[in-house]
């Protein structure tokens, strides 16, 4: 073999490596978005999920609006909120909302006993634990999306392609505790 033709292979080789590094990088991205997407079904089915529950408590005499209205205002919020960060704190301040909807509810005995309100908390509590496990996926293929990003040689790929870091999707983990136990309401 030549010296030409050992080049000529090294520099193939170092090209079809940068390629691969390239199409790693937009699989990931790919995976990314399908994550999200993937999250953002089970927060619309946990928003579609809210003014069902909404109108059980509605029908109990005593209900506090107040209550009512701040669940209703938080589900807005986090059905406007479009990037992880926005989502996470819009979720939070859901999670917080819901919380109190369902202290309200060990207030009433009568609302707490309503087989639709207690087949609505079990939905929920199914729906949340998609959500968590949606989560944990979507910030599992992003920590590994932003190490790559950090990693020679594909540092240099990211770069020259202008691959960027992507957020994960984080909840306050004392929120995260509340919208995942809140559900389980002792009914003894």
């Amino acid at each position: 073999m030549s010296f030409s033709t050992i080049i000529l292979i090294l520099i193939v080789g170092v090209v079809l490596y940068l390629i691969a590094i390239y199409n790693k990088f937009v699989s990931l991205q790919a995976g990314i978005d399908a994550a999200w997407s993937d999250i953002d079904v089970q927060l619309k089915r946990r928003y579609n999920l809210i003014p069902a529950l909404v109108n059980v408590v509605k029908g109990y005499k005593d209900y506090e609006a107040g209550t009512l209205e701040k669940v209703i205002e938080a589900r807005k919020m986090s059905m406007d909120a479009r990037t992880p960060a926005d989502k996470s704190a819009a979720e939070s301040l859901l999670g917080a909302s819901l919380g109190r909807l369902f202290a309200l509810a060990e207030a009433y005995p009568d609302l707490k006993a309503d087989s639709q309100f207690l087949n609505l908390q079990s939905e929920l509590s199914s729906i949340e634990d998609a959500i968590q496990n949606a989560r944990r996926y979507y910030n599992a293929i992003v920590r590994d999306y932003n190490a790559r990003l950090k990693s020679f040689p594909d540092v240099l790929v990211a770069d020259k392609y202008h691959f960027t870091s992507r957020e994960y999707f984080e909840l306050d983990e004392s929120e995260a505790a509340a919208v995942k136990t809140m559900p389980e309401i002792d009914l003894s």
